[in-house]
C-alpha cells in the first residue's frame, strides 16, 4: 500500500512539474496545434528531489513548429528551497505525429546541462545528460490535447551519482489558440 501511495504522489508531482499551457498560432490545416510555424509556450510550476533534499522547481519552456509536427525547443528550469540551488537548461526536438485523430503519439530527444550552486561551501561541476522522451496527446476537442509519456535521461559522467540513468513519467497539457 506504501508503495502504489508514492506511486500516487510521483505520479501528480510529475503531472504537475511537467504539466505545460502551451499557446499556439499556426497555419494549415491541422488547426493551430502541430502545425507548421507555430510556436510554443510552457510553463513548469512543481517539486523535485535532489542531494536529500526537496526543492520547489519553476520553469519556461518555448518551441518552434519548423513543419508540421516537428518542433524544436528549449527548456529552462530553477530548482530552489533547497541545498544546492539547480538551474538546468535543455535545447530538445519532438515529432508529434499528427495523422491521428483521437491521438498523436510523440517521440523527442533532449541534451540538458546541469549547473549546481554550492553545495556546503563545495563548487559542484556542471552535469551533462541525454535523453529520449515518447508517448502521446490525447484531444479533448480541436484545442486541447493533454499527453502523457516516458522521459529516460542518461547522464555522461554518472561517477558522482548513484544511478547513471533514470526513467520518469511525464504528464503534459497544451491548449491551442
Amino acid at each position: 500500500m506504501r508503495i502504489i501511495a508514492r506511486l500516487a504522489v510521483l505520479i501528480i508531482l510529475t503531472g504537475i512539474g511537467h504539466s505545460a499551457l502551451a499557446a499556439s498560432a499556426g497555419t494549415g490545416g491541422l488547426g493551430a496545434a502541430f502545425s507548421k510555424n507555430s510556436t510554443s509556450i510552457g510553463v513548469v510550476v512543481g517539486s523535485g528531489s535532489a542531494f536529500n533534499d526537496d526543492y520547489i522547481v519553476v520553469g519556461l519552456s518555448a518551441g518552434y513548429y519548423l513543419t508540421d509536427g516537428l518542433e524544436l525547443g528549449l527548456d529552462l528550469q530553477r530548482w530552489f528551497s533547497g541545498d544546492p540551488t539547480i538551474t538546468k537548461v535543455s535545447p530538445q526536438i519532438r515529432y508529434v505525429f499528427t495523422q491521428a485523430k483521437t491521438f498523436k503519439p510523440y517521440v523527442g530527444a533532449f541534451y540538458r546541462r546541469t549547473s549546481y550552486g554550492d553545495f556546503n561551501g563545495i563548487e559542484l561541476d556542471d552535469q551533462d545528460s541525454f535523453g529520449y522522451r515518447a508517448g502521446a496527446y490525447f484531444s479533448t476537442n480541436n484545442r486541447v490535447y493533454i499527453g502523457a509519456g516516458v522521459v529516460y535521461e542518461k547522464y555522461k559522467d554518472c561517477s558522482r551519482f548513484t544511478e547513471c540513468s533514470t526513467t520518469s513519467p511525464e504528464i503534459l497539457f497544451t491548449v491551442s489558440f
